[in-house]
């Protein structure tokens, strides 16, 4: 049995739609992220699903039960906000333990409940203190904990690390990720950081406009998106994208898509018909670069090759890999690896190198792109065809 199930869910605010025909189920102990850019619907789906917002339209059911008159406190959720939402005059110990109290529930069972959170949380030296005297990361904790002394069968969560610093939400990603496997409940978790989605859920449901793009796990999403949109929002450092038109070497020839002056072979088993115009994604991990020793020598005293692992990616797949020539806009050293930036006629692509270049901005660079990775789309669609 689903956990969660959305049936035709719509949402208006007057005569406003934002939201019509919503439909999926949720696994039960499943870790769902609801994924997409601000103002697409997901956390006014997430507070429907809290009781926060009235259904318009359809019907929310937990474990096959309607829940849609359901009063929130009734439907055996808890749910962490974005803002902390603590009692300032309070200390940690009475913030995790509030809900409890207000339930009566007995004092020895409170405070087990409370010191079990606290442990798991590691929060257990901080129980005597006020909100006033935490770290951010520490005050989203001791929301997490009131949460999860309710036991609760659905953990919701509204984007609850975009307060926090770059390294905090890398912390509290694997924190949050590691209580839900303790706990072993289903957990619905709002994001538009598809890093989090991506490193943190088994589904990603992702939304744009109201309407569900797709379903899936983080990596069909990521190797197979259903469209330019979803290929677009997934994936860091983002997708390129060249239009071209499909064209073959007489009739039962290769194909290839060509862009201007250039063009790229297509996969053998390809079927994709000639003329037919296409919007071609590049993922920047894809795309192998070849810095020649001209390129290297007008570098800034680099003297680098970066072809390492070219070959490797091509016979992987077992198809001949296609070039692209440009010329280099610009070189991003992140330390580790090197983002190149060069331009194709009116397009700029970006290819992520893992070894340190010093181009210099003009020279020629090829990139090398194996036919298999590349990921095809309708260019007036926009819709996936390979």
């Amino acid at each position: 049995m689903s956990a969660v199930d959305y049936e035709r869910i719509g949402k208006k605010y007057g005569s406003v739609t934002i939201m019509k025909d919503v439909n999926f189920s949720i696994g039960e102990r499943r870790f769902v992220v609801l994924l997409g850019p601000s103002g697409c619907g997901k956390t006014t789906l997430l507070r429907m699903t809290a009781g926060l917002e009235k259904v318009t339209e359809g019907d929310i059911r937990f474990e096959g039960q309607r829940i849609n008159d359901i009063h929130p406190r009734d439907r055996d959720i808890a749910m962490v906000f974005q803002s902390y939402a603590l009692y300032p005059q309070m200390k940690v110990y009475d913030n995790i333990a509030f809900g409890l109290q207000v339930r009566k529930e007995p004092r020895a069972d409170i405070d087990r409940k409370v010191k079990e959170a606290a442990e798991i949380l590691d929060l257990g030296p901080y129980l005597d203190r006020y909100p006033r005297a935490l770290s951010g990361g520490q005050r989203q904790r001791v929301a997490m904990g009131r949460a999860l002394v309710r036991h609760p069968k659905v953990f919701l969560f509204d984007e609850p690390l975009s307060n926090l610093d770059a390294k905090l939400r890398a912390q509290m990603r694997l924190q949050i990720r590691r209580i839900h496997d303790q706990l072993d409940t289903t957990t619905i978790y709002v994001t538009h950081d598809q890093i989090e989605a991506m490193t943190m859920a088994d589904d990603i449901v992702v939304m744009r406009g109201g309407k569900i793009e797709q379903m899936g796990s983080p990596e069909t999403i990521y190797d197979a998106p259903v469209n330019c949109f979803v290929a677009d929002f997934v994936g860091s450092p983002s997708i390129n994208f060249l239009d071209g038109v499909v064209e073959r070497d007489g009739i039962d020839g290769a194909a290839s898509v060509r862009f201007a002056d250039q063009a790229l072979p297509l996969p053998a088993d390809n079927a994709v018909e000639t003329g037919r115009r296409l919007r071609v994604g590049l993922r920047p991990l894809d795309i192998d670069v070849i810095a020649d020793e001209s390129a290297a020598g007008a570098s800034a005293g680099a003297g680098v090759r970066a072809d390492a692992g070219a070959g490797a990616s091509t016979a992987d797949h077992g198809a001949a890999a296609g070039t692209l020539k440009g010329t280099v806009e610009f070189v991003e050293n992140t330390g580790a690896e090197s983002h190149v930036h060069a331009r194709f006629g009116d397009t700029v692509l970006r290819a992520v190198s893992p070894q340190r270049l010093r181009l210099a901005r003009g020279v020629t660079v090829t990139f090398r792109i194996d036919p298999s990775r590349m990921h095809l789309f309708d260019a007036s669609t926009e819709r996936r065809v390979a």
